[in-house]
């Protein structure tokens, strides 16, 4: 495939077509249910302040001039639809995560993301389950992993008790040496494991959802009325490969800013640049965002699943390199 001239796609015309089958999919099934199709920019003022995320600048002259940013997710943009009383909402779109790259990982690739009033998190997955099968084209059992039962049942530890040292010693049995692990936080460490050891033994031949994460990891997740340790947040994996990541919403302003700030220091902790906020889903946090739950899909990775590609390039026309 990638002996061919660089003008040529990557993907077949057949796997292109299929693309396209499954674009159509996913609007009948939104159609099917009332949930407007949006559209939100692409290039944003603020960018996120996740530390896993690398925003990709743009620089802009005239009137617009100045440093803006390609958006990692349209989330922000649909919350303030949401508050705005968009209803139930979806969105098909490019997104760009500029420090990443890998056989599962493009620096542009497209999200699915939708928003549903008044779904908890149970229901949501049930929705995103049905989604997948569709998009799939088989009917696969479904089970459902809290995060520390995962942890518990992979990596030999329980994440909300065990100490630091503990998983210091996991991490470094993966391949993380000594010093690194040392200097790492605990939500670092846990993701190494997660993404290194549980993850891939999760959704064999299934669809297995991994929900209630460390509280520390709720990023704009509620968190759990009945066990303020975890966050309502789950992520999706079939035969290994992470799918979807969604929450129950939080929808306080105060609660969310604290989260942002907290993540800037840990970004300057770690020395990477940090931005001003985005002020305009704060505002509309204020405003009053109605009680939902939100997902994100990633659709490149659902099929490859469904065509059983090997590398996301088998899916796109153009990756980066050939862009």
């Amino acid at each position: 495939m990638n002996d061919a001239p660089p003008w040529r796609p990557t993907a077949s015309i057949a796997v292109l077509r299929r693309r396209a089958e499954a674009l159509a999919v996913v609007r009948d099934f939104f159609c099917a249910r009332n949930v407007l199709e949006v559209e939100t920019p692409a290039i944003v003022n603020s960018p996120v302040s996740d530390v896993n995320l690398g925003s990709v600048r743009v620089e802009m002259s005239g009137r617009a001039g100045g440093t803006l940013f390609l958006h990692t997710s349209p989330e922000y943009a649909m919350k303030r639809l949401l508050a705005a009383g968009s209803g139930d909402i979806y969105q098909l779109c490019h997104v760009f995560r500029g420090a990443e790259r890998g056989r599962q990982h493009n620096p542009e690739f497209t999200l699915l993301e939708w928003y549903r009033l008044g779904f908890s998190l149970e229901q949501l997955m049930d929705e995103v389950a049905m989604l997948v099968q569709s998009l799939l084209g088989t009917k696969l059992p479904v089970d459902t992993l809290s995060y520390r039962e995962a942890l518990r049942r992979h990596a030999g530890f329980d994440p909300l008790d065990a100490g630091d040292e503990v998983l210091r010693e996991s991490a470094q049995a993966l391949g993380l040496d000594g010093p690194r692990a040392a200097a790492s936080g605990r939500d670092e460490l846990l993701d190494l494991i997660v993404g290194a050891q549980v993850g891939p033994a999760l959704g064999a031949g299934r669809l297995t959802f991994l929900h209630r994460y460390p509280a520390s990891q709720a990023a704009l997740a509620r968190l759990d009325p009945d066990d303020p340790r975890v966050a309502l947040r789950f992520e999706l994996y079939h035969q290994g490969v992470e799918l979807a990541n969604g929450y129950h919403e939080l929808s306080s302003a105060a609660e969310q800013r604290m989260r942002f700030n907290t993540d800037q220091q840990l970004r300057q902790a770690r020395g990477l640049p940090s931005f001003s906020l985005d002020q305009h889903l704060l505002a509309a946090l204020d405003a009053g965002l109605p009680d939902c739950a939100g997902v994100a899909l990633g659709f490149d990775r659902v099929l490859m699943l469904a065509v059983g590609a090997a590398n996301i390039e088998e899916v796109l026309a153009f990756p980066t390199e050939r862009a």
